[in-house]
């Protein structure tokens, strides 16, 4: 008896080696950080070019503090991406901003009566998104940081305010395909002293899609 079990384990043992190997994880080796249509959709290919615009409802604001609610808010804005790097998703996937635009604009700081533009200088920037959802965005040269210039309209005429920032901090999210920043520092590189000494820029962008692609799928993050 104790035989024919060693024979039949052995037996056993020596079926189950003749099947091909799998990978440990064969899902995340076949999902990229970055997919489209779904968290298992097909992966974004670089030259890809991605973009959003403000989740619906929401403002995209420069206001001068972290908690206040006095600057610039804006009820339009988008921005436009394309994909350099697209890795499996334990890797971190980076994108190349080619654009990012603000429209209807309001001002409420003491002596303004409105904004007359805001641009974002110096671009591209380099962004970077985690498999866990943290997108970071930073210069493509030291020497030109992410910058933004508001050109205001005052009771003395027009102010130009330039607003600078080392890097930007973010969240992606599955759940409406955004990505969202809150509150983000800016300081003042220079402007009239009706310029708010500081900025903090605050946006929600949703969906995220693949306009390069049919039907412009939504963007997932994995």
């Amino acid at each position: 008896m104790r035989n024919r079990t060693a024979l039949a384990l052995a037996t056993t043992v020596a079926a189950l080696s003749l099947l091909p190997a799998l990978p440990a994880s064969a899902a995340a080796q076949d999902t990229n950080v970055l997919t489209t249509g779904s968290a298992a959709g097909t992966a974004a290919a670089v030259g890809d070019v991605l973009t959003a615009p403000l989740s619906s409802g929401t403002a995209a604001t420069l206001y001068s503090s972290a908690t206040g609610t006095s600057g610039v808010s804006c009820s339009t804005s988008q921005f436009t991406a394309t994909v350099t790097d697209n890795p499996a998703s334990s890797g971190t996937a980076t994108e190349s901003v080619t654009g990012h635009t603000f429209s209807g604009c309001t001002s409420n700081v003491l002596g303004t009566l409105g904004v007359n533009s805001i641009t974002v200088n110096n671009l591209p920037y380099v962004t970077t998104v985690t498999s866990d959802g943290v997108v970071t965005v930073t210069p493509a040269s030291s020497a030109a940081p992410i910058q933004t210039t508001v050109v205001l309209s005052t009771l003395l005429g027009t102010i130009t305010c330039v607003y600078q920032a080392s890097s930007l901090s973010g969240t992606a999210s599955n759940t409406d395909n955004s990505i969202a920043f809150t509150s983000q520092p800016f300081t003042k590189f220079s402007g009239s002293s009706l310029c708010f000494s500081a900025g903090y820029f605050t946006a929600k962008y949703a969906p995220v899609t693949d306009t390069t692609q049919d039907g412009s799928p939504s963007v997932f993050v994995n």
